[in-house]
């Protein structure tokens, strides 16, 4: 449920009816109509770019890989290894 915190600048109608219907909005958190309270429609992406996005993630982790030495390798895995045993709680 939105707060008053959430939205200080937002007007209330004097309209008692159009009043009632703002808080009603509020509270089931979209318009009379249906649509979301707050969030602006979704854009439509471009197919183009999404495809280069694809190309791109998909080769960029194995290029990564390959340009990395079997030192610079290990002491990111030692990195990666002691972030995680960080996050587990001690065993009693």
């Amino acid at each position: 449920m939105p707060t008053r915190a959430s939205n200080p600048h937002k007007k209330r109608p004097k309209d008692s009816n159009l009043l009632a219907r703002s808080v009603v909005e509020d509270l089931i958190g979209e318009k009379w109509d249906g649509t979301p309270l707050g969030h602006p429609p979704e854009r439509a992406k471009n197919p183009a770019a999404v495809a280069l996005s694809k190309l791109g993630a998909s080769k960029g982790g194995k290029a990564r890989a390959e340009s990395l030495t079997p030192k610079q390798r290990s002491k990111i895995a030692k990195k990666a290894a002691k972030a995680r045993w960080k996050k587990r709680p001690e065993a009693a």
